[in-house]
């Protein structure tokens, strides 16, 4: 058993961490969220071009943990666009008997065939005006992928996160190309997958956030002395990274488990999706705080990071819900 990434892993993590410093930085960001759009295809075609798209193929010698590791740098850099859809989209029509879903494959795994993730009871989906297909269901009723066009119905809504807006959508009377029937063992393994992928975007966030507070500490002087001298800020910032780094066991192992299909690996996505999406949500409350005035400007970007955090603890389920699931699948 390995505890550490390999080579191959930390490349992966690197190439993608360089190329969202040269096309997303922070000037990009502001500019982006001031549009109103709800994609960038600049910097989601330099991601694609990276090879992103095939991760989660059966056949790419990758898994869950390796996307994982995708999905927590984006979160790290708050990149835009349906990144976690577009994986599950692969994962799921790769594994699927529908030729016509298959049909889109190609154009999945290349990023020129854009998903939306649609999953569980929201109606609320990020990218939803960019794509040409959106994955729909939940682990009890299956999942289809739907084509967007006639029968789809979008309605843009004022974002809480505005590196990922959303939309509001109906699927009456659209295309659907059923991937998984209900009670599909498939369907509830790919909606455990999506818990994963948020728990490491919200891990992401949370190492980024204690980072740049650190770093701001060192740098802000007050009373003529670096500002993370006072013992009230040491303890401030010692209290996010305890709270956030030793969290990355959770998404790690999670991911580990669905790869591997360990009879825990459900169980290890719910505790990683809730406890990830709570430390995100107390990290970027602390560093707006550790931060101080600036903290609070729009100038600066840390609200970014926070709204994105409480997209994240809403998305597919509160931490309530799923500490409730993981203490029922655990016999309590």
């Amino acid at each position: 058993m390995r505890f550490h990434l390999s080579e191959e892993q930390i490349a992966i993590q690197d190439a993608v961490r360089g190329t969202l410093a040269d096309c997303w930085p922070m000037e990009r960001l502001h500019k982006f969220a001031d549009s109103g759009d709800d994609f960038d295809p600049d910097s989601w075609a330099a991601l694609m071009g990276l090879g992103l798209g095939g991760i989660l193929l059966p056949d790419s010698g990758m898994g869950l943990l390796d996307a994982a590791l995708v999905s927590e740098v984006a979160g790290e850099m708050a990149a835009p666009g349906p990144l976690i859809a577009q994986l599950l989209a692969v994962a799921a029509v790769a594994r699927s008997g529908s030729e016509a879903a298959r049909a889109h494959l190609d154009g999945l795994v290349a990023g020129t065939t854009i998903a939306a993730l649609a999953l569980g009871d929201s109606q609320f989906v990020q990218s939803a005006r960019a794509a040409q297909v959106l994955l729909v269901g939940d682990r009890d009723g299956g999942i289809a992928l739907v084509e967007a066009g006639e029968g789809v119905t979008i309605e843009p809504v004022q974002p809480t996160d505005r590196s990922r807006p959303v939309s509001r959508v109906s699927f009456a009377g659209a295309i659907r190309h059923e991937l998984f029937s209900a009670g599909d063992p498939l369907a509830a393994s790919l909606c455990d997958a999506a818990l994963v992928l948020i728990a490491a975007d919200a891990l992401g966030g949370a190492l980024h956030c204690t980072d740049i507070s650190v770093a701001y500490a060192k740098e802000r002087e007050q009373f003529g002395q670096p500002s993370g001298r006072f013992q009230a800020l040491k303890h401030q910032l010692a209290h996010m990274a305890l709270d956030a780094e030793p969290a990355r066991a959770l998404v790690w192992y999670a991911a580990y488990a669905w790869d591997a299909g360990l009879p825990d690996a459900a169980r290890a996505a719910a505790m990683a999706k809730a406890h990830l999406c709570d430390v995100y949500v107390r990290s970027t409350r602390a560093a707006v705080a550790a931060h101080g005035g600036i903290g609070y400007t729009w100038e600066y970007g840390l609200n970014y990071w926070f709204r994105r955090a409480v997209l994240n603890r809403a998305w597919l389920g509160s931490p309530a819900e799923h500490r409730v699931r993981a203490a029922v699948m655990a016999g309590w």
